[in-house]
C-alpha cells in the first residue's frame, strides 16, 4: 500500500511539473517556420512582447543594439508581436517585418503574432506568466515590451517592466555574469 501511494505521488509530481523550462516549447517564427527553444540550450534569452504603435516601440533600437553586442556570447533576444494593448500591433506578419527592418534594422528573431494575456494566451506566455506552469513566479504581462530574462538552464531569472531599458545596467550585468 505504501509503495502504491509513493508511486502515485511520484507520477503526480512528474506530470505536474512536466514543463519546467523554456526548452519544452516550439513556436512559429514570423515567417511561419518552426522555432525550437530546445535548440537554445545553454544560452541566455530575453523574451519581449513587442508592438509597432506603442510609446515603448523605440526600444526596438535598444533591443537590436543589445542583440548585436551579445549575439556571439550565448545571448539571444526574441520578440513576440502581440496586439493585446490598445490595438498597438494591428499589422500582419509582412507589415510587422517591414516596419521592424526598415525603421529599426531588426535582425533578432521575431515570432508570429500571438496573444500574451486573456483566454487565448499562447502556451509559451502561460508558462512565462504563471507560477503553476513555470514553478517560479506569477508575472502577468503589464504592457508591451515586458521583458523575461531566461537563464542558461531555461528558467526565468527576472521579469522586467516595460519601461526598463533593454540596455540598463541590470540587463547588462545579467548577461555578462
Amino acid at each position: 500500500m505504501k509503495l502504491a501511494i509513493l508511486i502515485i505521488g511520484v507520477i503526480f509530481i512528474n506530470t505536474s511539473n512536466s514543463q519546467t523550462t523554456i526548452y519544452d516549447f516550439t513556436v512559429n517564427d514570423i515567417n511561419g517556420k518552426t522555432f525550437k527553444f530546445n535548440d537554445l540550450k545553454g544560452k541566455k534569452i530575453m523574451i519581449v512582447n513587442v508592438a509597432s504603435k506603442c510609446g515603448f516601440t523605440p526600444q526596438y533600437e535598444q533591443l537590436q543594439a543589445l542583440y548585436d553586442k551579445y549575439k556571439d556570447k550565448n545571448f539571444l533576444v526574441i520578440g513576440f508581436p502581440a496586439n493585446n494593448f490598445l490595438n498597438q500591433e494591428p499589422g500582419t506578419a509582412e507589415e510587422i517585418k517591414a516596419f521592424c527592418s526598415t525603421k529599426y534594422g531588426v535582425t533578432f528573431p521575431l515570432m508570429e503574432k500571438i496573444s500574451v494575456k486573456g483566454k487565448d494566451m499562447h502556451p509559451i506566455y502561460q508558462w512565462l506568466t504563471q507560477k503553476e506552469k513555470n514553478g517560479l513566479i506569477d508575472a502577468p504581462v503589464q504592457w508591451n515590451f515586458q521583458k523575461f530574462l531566461i537563464n542558461e538552464k531555461g528558467q526565468i531569472d527576472q521579469v522586467l517592466a516595460p519601461r526598463e531599458s533593454p540596455m540598463s545596467e541590470k540587463v547588462i550585468n545579467w548577461i555578462e555574469h
